[in-house]
């Protein structure tokens, strides 16, 4: 077997697939998270702390000249908001999961029982 033909049963298989789908929409995601931080959040709530400080962006908070801790307070929110989601998102798969499983037959005689049963039936012959 040549190594592009290895390489394309590699990268067909349903693992690699269903990664690249998802690394292309949790790229996606990223964005939209991004832009609900700076267009949403950071206008509605922290507009006013943001005014206090003089400044229009959260990325735009330093301290000791130069040490940009509102990038990391932009990175923390945006990793909450993901997390939340994707807690969210595994919570509900995981709700629809329960209700598709069936409940399991209900137990029959064990073998015990069983072996009993045999020997009482040989014993009245």
């Amino acid at each position: 077997m040549g190594f592009f033909s290895e390489f394309k049963e590699f990268a067909m298989k349903g693992n690699v697939v269903d990664l690249a789908v998802g690394v292309i929409i949790g790229a996606a995601f990223g964005k939209i998270v991004s832009s609900f931080i700076e267009d949403v959040i950071t206008p509605l709530l922290l507009k006013p702390a943001l005014d206090a400080a003089h400044l229009s962006t959260i990325e735009q908070l330093t301290a000791f000249g130069g040490v940009k801790y509102g990038v990391f307070i932009s990175a923390v929110i945006n990793f909450i908001i993901v997390a939340f989601v994707l807690f969210l998102i595994i919570k509900a798969m995981n709700h629809a999961k329960k209700k598709d499983v069936a409940p399991p037959p209900p137990a029959g005689p064990t073998q015990e029982e069983l072996l009993t049963q045999i020997r009482d039936l040989l014993k009245n012959k």
